[in-house]
């Protein structure tokens, strides 16, 4: 959209939107053009994506257009698999380039008559010179250069030796074309650079039609200006190029052109960017390809399950800086979270399976209960079938035999919730001749179904799976690639390969619930207590492979209070699709504080800057504790720092909530009782009443209506009130699926399970 007026925006532009702003009003130019200008020898990565975002972003943000141009100026390099690569990420990651898409190589005839035209004003020359020869001649940092002898050549000679060059006389190395700037300028690119060197190799568009090749330097500000960029927007390390970039722009064109501006580049922990050193990564088979869910990579993080939303959010969120930082890896794995948060459905795994018997269950009996896809502080309803039998899996790491302090899973002796099940008691312990737990066996309290009247509580909930039912897959645990923040940080004769993580890949065998039956390449869950998962590309029926986009918190390291990489601020006067707004600041908090919000991310698991915000209100850590005693730790976080925070912000009178009223709502609302949106309205009431959650869903009828034969039948009376409609729906009309879902709500007082609500209606539309 078109830049707003300025009395819309207040200080929410970056530096570079700020300068695009300013040409636009002074008339310096009419029209933004930026450019994409990857060099096709390798595969994009994250620190690409931030320069597509930046260049893409700003030209649809001031209504402009971007060009994809690839700098195709070393032919040994380059190839089509790299083009097609960049094509495939860039749109991708939402950006779109339409008719403006172009190759230096386009230019190859222009830029030769460019070449000569600085031959004929006196401003290039062809050096004979040797590389090396050239290289002890240029000086030092402190010494001035030397003039090559051969710098005085006529026009007409240089004229005549750059067109041999032109056509194939001459072997590598035998001339060069070069600039004639200043060979004592404090700037060591301005002392006659080379424009032009010959080399006999065949290039993946125009084949061997040209022996001789421009350099970067000479092809970027050139073919910049041949297309009308009117801001060549870069990162910083070009920033020693831009003097030689308006040199020869200068020199061969008028104004209006171009002008470069620089940003700073992305520098990620645990990260390498270095093209040259992700193709030693393939080559040395350090990992399986460019598309290894490992590398930073955008085919890589695709594999992975990462979103391209999330990648537009992470670069939304590091901002656009004049100066270079390092960016601790936590954020963007935040914003992978906060992403896959709002599509990931739940489901359970058991990834290092431990056998449970329930002994006092019968053989043959399967009982069917109900559980939630998404949690209270998702807006989505949806739930699936989870099964109950004698025999389970739950994961090694959720029994010990004996247990330390503050360990609320199962061990001899003691109790757990298992999540949409029942409540276990550990009775016997199995093991095999080495001593090694091989099976448990337990009893169940039967009064205590999910979601049934029960009020017994216990403090740890576990997941589990159903044997007989449960899908065998492959699990493959990615973590980072690297062991430490800067992978290049090593000792004399060492190299960065030497920083490899030896545990970024675990594969491992586990057993998925019976809901996820349908294994499609690029299907998102998440586990739960796991983290996110993907299915991976080489997925198969017989098959199953999952890979661990990222974990449910940051296992390596919190983000400090003082890190130098902050959310940008909102841009009130935008509208972009993309963007996402980032969340409430990280408060200040004190060492003792500091040291609450520690404890709150080993016990708990709880993400690093949600334990800020806990341990800075001594309300809200109590309730949290006392509630995460008898929930799922992550489960009670997000309400307690959502609706709970919501509720007592927006009201004026005391909040008198209490843990068990909490825990209550959390369990009928994850057992399928009620739904989120009851769950929430229930707890505006609750936490200022006091009143009992359980007591006032049966008063009022709260629970959803999950009777099959029963929705059925008010499915059908409501297509039959609307037969027109169905058949509008049944031509094409597919949007009158939200008709026919209000419909049945209205008829059911809103209580109807809107999962099964849709499912049956679908069936009954054809």
């Amino acid at each position: 959209m078109a830049p707003d007026t300025e009395s819309d925006r207040s200080g929410g532009l970056n530096f570079l939107e700020q300068i695009v702003e300013r040409d636009l009003k002074s008339g310096t130019v009419s029209q933004v053009v930026t450019r994409f200008p990857p060099e096709p020898n390798g595969y994009p990565h994250i620190g690409h994506a931030k320069a597509i975002c930046i260049n893409f972003g700003i030209s649809h943000d001031f209504e402009g257009r971007c060009h994809l141009r690839f700098d195709d100026t070393n032919p040994e390099t380059e190839d089509m698999e790299y083009v097609h690569a960049m094509e495939r990420d860039v749109r991708w990651l939402g950006f779109e380039w339409g008719e403006y898409q172009f190759h230096a190589s386009d230019y190859f005839e222009q830029l030769y008559e460019h070449a000569r035209t600085l031959i004929r004003a006196g401003k290039a020359y062809v050096d004979s010179q040797t590389d090396t020869e050239i290289r002890e001649n240029r000086g030092t940092v402190t010494e001035a250069g030397r003039n090559s002898p051969f710098r005085e050549r006529s026009v007409e000679e240089n004229l005549d030796l750059f067109r041999r060059m032109r056509e194939g006389e001459f072997p590598d190395g035998a001339h060069v074309l070069r600039g004639k700037i200043d060979m004592a300028s404090p700037n060591m690119l301005l002392r006659d650079p080379v424009f032009y060197r010959i080399k006999h190799a065949e290039h993946y568009r125009t084949g061997n039609d040209w022996p001789i090749y421009p350099l970067y330097d000479f092809a970027h500000p050139l073919s910049d200006a041949i297309e009308g960029i009117t801001h060549s927007l870069c990162s910083l390390e070009f920033e020693v190029h831009r003097p030689l970039y308006d040199w020869l722009v200068d020199a061969l064109y008028n104004e209006p052109r171009p002008h470069q501006y620089e940003f700073a580049r992305l520098n990620l922990d645990y990260t390498i960017m270095s093209k040259r050193k992700l193709l030693r990564l393939v080559q040395g088979d350090h990992v399986s390809g460019w598309d290894d869910p490992r590398m930073p990579t955008l085919s890589g993080m695709r594999r992975r399950g990462i979103p391209p939303e999330a990648i537009r959010r992470f670069c939304d969120l590091i901002g656009v800086a004049k100066a270079d930082n390092r960016v601790d890896i936590s954020l963007l794995e935040y914003a992978i979270r906060d992403e896959l948060n709002h599509r990931a459905p739940r489901v359970m795994a058991v990834l290092d399976p431990l056998k449970v018997t329930i002994t006092d269950w019968p053989e043959d009996k399967i009982e069917w209960n109900d559980a939630s896809h998404w949690p209270h502080d998702v807006p989505k309803e949806g739930t699936r079938p989870v099964p109950f039998g004698r025999h389970l899996y739950i994961d090694r790491d959720d029994f010990a035999l004996e247990p330390p302090p503050k360990f609320h899973r199962l061990a001899p002796g003691r109790e757990v919730r298992l999540r949409y099940g029942y409540v276990i008691r550990c009775d016997e312990v199995i093991t095999d001749e080495s001593g090694n737990v091989v099976e448990l066996r337990c009893s169940h309290d039967p009064e205590t179904r999910s979601g049934g009247s029960s009020t017994r509580r216990v403090k740890g909930t576990i997941h589990w799976v159903e044997a007989s039912h449960a899908h065998e897959v492959e699990v493959r645990l990615y973590d980072r690639l690297f062991k430490t923040p800067d992978p290049e940080d090593v000792p004399e004769g060492s190299d960065f390969l030497d920083n490899l993580n030896p545990e970024s890949l675990v594969v491992t065998r586990g057993f998925l619930e019976h809901a996820v039956s349908d294994f499609t390449p690029g299907d998102r869950f998440q586990f739960e207590r796991q983290g996110y998962f993907v299915v991976d590309d080489g997925s198969t029926a017989e098959n199953p492979v999952f890979n661990r986009t990222v974990t449910l918190r940051d296992t390596w390291a919190k983000l400090s209070a003082d890190t130098p990489v902050k959310a940008s601020k909102p841009k009130p006067s935008r509208d972009r699709s993309s963007q996402v707004q980032a969340g409430p600041p990280r408060p200040t908090l004190s060492p003792e504080q500091e040291k609450v919000a520690e404890e709150l991310t080993a016990e708990f698991g709880v993400d690093p800057n949600d334990s800020a915000v806990l341990a800075s209100d001594e309300w809200l850590l109590g309730l949290f504790r006392d509630a995460a005693a008898d929930v799922e730790a992550s489960t009670a976080a997000n309400w307690v720092l959502h609706e709970v925070q919501r509720v007592r912000n927006a009201s004026r009178k005391e909040v008198v909530l209490q843990a068990p009223a909490l825990v209550s709502i959390i369990e009928l609302v994850d057992s399928g009782a009620i739904s989120s949106r009851t769950g929430k309205e229930l707890l505006g009431e609750v936490a200022l009443s006091g009143a009992d959650p359980s007591a006032l869903v049966e008063e009022r009828g709260l629970r959803q209506i999950d009777d099959s034969d029963q929705l059925a039948a008010i499915v059908q009376q409501v297509v039959s009130e609307n037969a027109g409609k169905a058949e509008a729906y049944r031509g094409g009309k597919t949007g009158l699926m939200g008709f026919f879902m209000g419909q049945v709500m209205r008829h059911t007082g809103g209580k109807a399970n809107p999962e099964m609500v849709r499912s049956l209606l679908e069936d009954a539309l054809g």
